[in-house]
């Protein structure tokens, strides 16, 4: 190809397929590799875009055959050739770009390598086989954590993970996750007290300090219900080691350096110390965090990866909770009864019973075990209908459920949500303020979390920036106040940045509210609403904080509010997808109020997060 490179590079980016950055890196590795073949550049600067866009790989022949419908002008390179000219060019040869030919699937050198580090270091573990484990201890502690039928999805899961090296717990909110982690960690200590060994060091992580904190938080709760099942004193201090597990972020537990954000003081060559590494929220686990945790876990240790693989995913490349629940295949759980329509869907690294049909060379072991939770403890009947239609994907049982008329569902379908939603957000915002006037804690931060109005973008007529502009503007009009004071009496705050110094951690909420010193004379607090507990700091102690009457459906993942308001993207928004609106429905426990239209609503129920990724199938 003899067009010049920058020619067709420039074409792209002017019709916004093409960022400045992508061309960047993609002539920076055609000047390295001396490469010379525009559509060789071309496909380097597609799969940066690619890795900026959440996929880790770019189909070069599906790209180049809908680009030629959707911009029939660009020079696109023939569909049916593009990834064989790529295999054979310099930059190939060199490194920079891989193609793998049973896929047509092209990488950047960077994420190919580290897809195949993690299917390899799973199988590595699988091979290993399943752990050692007293039949007799386990079978009393899942009688004892997991009593009776209510608990039935909850320890067939424990057994199936208990018995894995690699064990993944999915499942949406409210489906007993928590619940099984806390039983599976007193399980795997009492093994360890059962050969007398010592107790096992538990690693607990998430991909950010606030769901860290959430989920230890969580956890506790859990091992208070068990300890109260648990006469035992031996067994009881069992359960209370467990409570001094520090949660960390994932970049904490495995050693951050300053400067780096793909390596770590932990890796092979500096295995972490843990016996068992819990990870919570693993939807939002990127393929580089996956392949450097991997990579740093010693070959005996435990690893649970705890997540719901419907929802939003990493903002990072890759999708992995999906890759590794697609990849599995479904198995029962040991003694399960199959006529047992309640139990949870499970599978599995342990091989059962060989079929007579079966070949005489034994099947290499799945990679992991799987277990999705299925029965819901949190949701009203309609909103729990709503979730299960948006998961698998029925676009008129959504509407359904929608429609159905229910005080736990509501659907504003007009154009103008301003009109539906000033008397809530107003009424809200008054409430807030009326409590921060009068220094309550309890009161203010209770009429936060009354409600949430939950935006996909933060810029545009719907997002987030405009809809906090607008609650100040309706609430300067009802009470005469003006809201340009950064730090006003009951402004609502959302926390952006950890702060490991004070313990106000990224996802933190609060209010600033009323107070006085010692000796008498006003001042104003931002109470924080932290996992830990409620603190009171000087506003001028905070960081990064923003104003939270509504906030990103991004930044609410993971957490819960009383009602919560879904403000759909319009149609033709990137974000309208399935993942986002069932993570957005998914965060309220009473109350769901959904603002779009039925086009809005069925688009988003068709449209899938798709990221190009060959995980799944390497570990098919």
């Amino acid at each position: 190809m003899t067009t010049a490179p920058g020619t067709v590079l420039r074409a792209f980016n002017d019709a916004g397929l093409l960022t400045a950055a992508d061309v960047h890196v993609a002539t920076g590795l055609a000047r390295a590799a001396d490469e010379k073949d525009v559509h060789v550049v071309l496909a380097a600067a597609v799969a940066t875009r690619a890795v900026r866009s959440g996929s880790v790989a770019v189909d070069l022949a599906a790209l180049a055959t809908q680009g030629a419908q959707a911009l029939p002008d660009l020079p696109w390179p023939d569909p049916a050739g593009w990834a064989e000219e790529v295999a054979g060019s310099r930059l190939a040869a060199a490194g920079g770009l891989v193609v793998e030919e049973a896929s047509g699937l092209v990488y950047l050198q960077r994420y190919h390598h580290q897809e195949g580090q993690v299917a390899a270091d799973l199988r590595a573990r699988a091979a290993l086989g399943p752990p050692e484990v007293d039949e007799e201890v386990l079978s009393a502690g899942l009688a004892r954590i997991f009593p009776g039928a209510g608990y039935a999805e909850q320890r067939a899961a424990a057994e199936v993970v208990v018995r894995s090296r690699t064990g993944v717990i999915t499942g949406g909110p409210g489906t007993g996750k928590t619940t099984t982690v806390a039983g599976v960690l007193t399980l795997l200590a009492e093994q360890a007290l059962a050969a007398g060994e010592r107790p096992p060091r538990v690693g607990l992580a998430a991909p950010t300090g606030k769901a860290a904190a959430r989920v230890k938080a969580a956890v506790d709760r859990a091992l208070d219900e068990i300890e109260a099942r648990t006469p035992a004193s031996s067994d009881r201090a069992v359960v209370d080691r467990l409570r001094e597990v520090e949660p960390r972020t994932l970049h904490r537990l495995l050693g951050w350096r300053p400067g780096s954000r793909s390596r770590f003081r932990h890796h092979r060559g500096n295995r972490l110390p843990h016996d068992v590494v819990l990870v919570d929220e693993a939807s939002m686990v990127s393929l580089t965090q996956m392949a450097r945790l991997l990579e740093a876990l010693r070959p005996t240790a435990r690893l649970v990866l705890v997540g719901d693989a419907d929802q939003l995913v990493s903002v990072e490349a890759g999708a992995v909770l999906a890759d590794l629940v697609a990849a599995v295949p479904e198995r029962d759980a040991p003694g399960r009864d199959t006529t047992d329509h309640d139990a949870p869907e499970t599978s599995g690294s342990q091989d059962g019973p060989a079929s007579q049909d079966a070949p005489a060379e034994a099947p290499r072991p799945a990679p992991l075990a799987l277990v999705r939770l299925r029965t819901v403890h949190r949701f009203g009947e309609t909103i729990g209908a709503l979730a299960h239609a948006l998961r698998v994907g029925d676009a008129d049982a959504v509407v359904a459920a929608l429609s159905a008329g229910s005080d736990e569902v509501r659907w504003e379908r007009g154009n103008e949500p301003e009109a539906y939603l000033r008397q809530v957000l107003t009424g809200q915002a008054l409430d807030i303020l009326r409590a921060a006037r009068t220094g309550d804690d309890d009161a203010t931060l209770a009429a936060l979390h009354r409600h949430r109005l939950l935006c996909a973008h933060r810029e545009g007529e719907r997002g987030v920036r405009r809809w906090n502009h607008l609650v100040e503007t309706w609430m300067a009009e009802e009470t005469g106040l003006s809201f340009y004071e950064p730090m006003y009496l009951g402004r609502p705050l959302l926390v952006t940045a950890n702060d490991y110094a004070t313990g106000v951690l990224n996802g933190d909420t609060g209010v600033v509210v009323a107070s006085q010193t010692p000796a008498g004379v006003p001042v104003r607090m931002a109470v924080i609403d932290g996992t830990g507990g409620r603190t009171r700091y000087a506003p001028s102690r905070l960081g990064d904080v923003e104003t939270m009457h509504a906030m990103t459906i991004h930044k609410a993942q993971g957490s819960q509010a009383r009602e919560v308001t879904v403000l759909l993207p319009e149609l033709d928004s990137p974000l309208l997808t399935r993942e986002l609106f069932y993570t957005a429905v998914t965060r309220a426990e009473r109350q769901v109020r959904v603002v779009g239209s039925e086009e809005e609503v069925r688009a988003a129920v068709q449209r899938r997060v798709v990221r190009a990724s060959g995980l799944r199938q390497r570990l098919s």
